[in-house]
């Protein structure tokens, strides 16, 4: 099967599906990737703060795949906002992976309570970086729309891609449209609320109308709403059912009803982005 792959704003393309390391230890993460890579995932979804990079780069350099087949993120730690930390953070993540530059750097949390609630400079220096030429692509995650209006306007530029909680008992509809409406793509993270929505009746029963997993379910009602994705299973037969979603589709109604699903803000499973301000030691 062949991944959809959509234009960001910035004139580069990502895959729509993508395999995360997100609380894979650093010691699997490298099998766990060529894992991944034999299934056909070809975006990798990684971050400082996981300390999975090096293994991530490993597995790129066995692969025995060309650079331009695969597309890789990774994401600024909480402990670097700035500026001078975030440049060298960046220099540090491409000797990890063993890359000259990545695919698309992310801002991993706003920290609005945290550097006197400057996210502006921030932002800032990861245009630099990109200009640089270090990442292709400057991006954020876990925004709030305030604080994607509040970057927006201090620099006049927009991320290509807001990684948020979404799945389909948070919607998270704010943080999406406000990311539209500044020409960004939605990178759904926790896409099945962590298994939560697995045994959903819902689900269950559009599984079964399609012989499908009601994982799948999820995943596909994802890509029907333009979501950018990255299931987590380090286990073979979940991963290659996570790859396999796009072969069938839900009709309107099945979309609806999985829409009827959100609990709006009790949901949210992870911290609210207003108030989190952990920095890693």
């Amino acid at each position: 099967m062949t991944v959809p792959t959509l234009k960001l704003h910035d004139g580069t393309t990502i895959p729509q599906l993508g395999f995360g390391v997100f609380q894979i230890p650093p010691k699997d993460t490298k099998q766990a990737v060529l894992q991944a890579f034999e299934f056909g995932y070809r975006h990798i979804d990684t971050a400082q703060m996981y300390q999975n990079e090096a293994g991530v780069g490993e597995a790129i350099a066995e692969s025995g795949l060309s650079r331009d087949e695969i597309y890789v993120t990774t994401k600024l730690n909480n402990g670097f906002h700035r500026p001078e930390d975030a440049r060298r953070s960046l220099d540090e993540s491409l000797d990890r992976l063993g890359l000259d530059q990545v695919d698309l750097f992310l801002i991993h949390w706003p920290l609005p309570t945290r550097y006197d609630g400057d996210y502006v400079s921030t932002w800032e220096t990861m245009l630099e970086l990109q200009r640089a030429g270090k990442t292709r692509s400057a991006g954020v995650s876990n925004f709030e729309p305030d604080h994607l209006e509040r970057i927006v306007e201090a620099t006049g530029s927009a991320p290509v891609v807001n990684q948020i909680e979404v799945h389909p008992y948070f919607a998270n509809e704010a943080a999406r449209k406000a990311t539209h409406e500044h020409g960004g793509l939605v990178e759904a993270w926790s896409p099945i609320a962590q298994g939560a929505v697995l045994d959903d009746a819902v689900l269950l029963g559009i599984a079964e109308a399609h012989g499908r997993t009601p994982a799948q379910v999820a995943l596909r009602w994802h890509l029907q709403r333009g979501d950018i994705i990255f299931p987590k299973s380090v286990t073979p037969g979940r991963m290659q059912q996570n790859f396999e979603i796009f072969d069938f589709e839900l009709t309107e109604d099945q979309m609806s009803a999985v829409d009827g699903l959100d609990k709006g803000e009790d949901g949210r499973r992870g911290p609210h982005p207003d108030e989190m301000d952990v920095i890693p030691d």
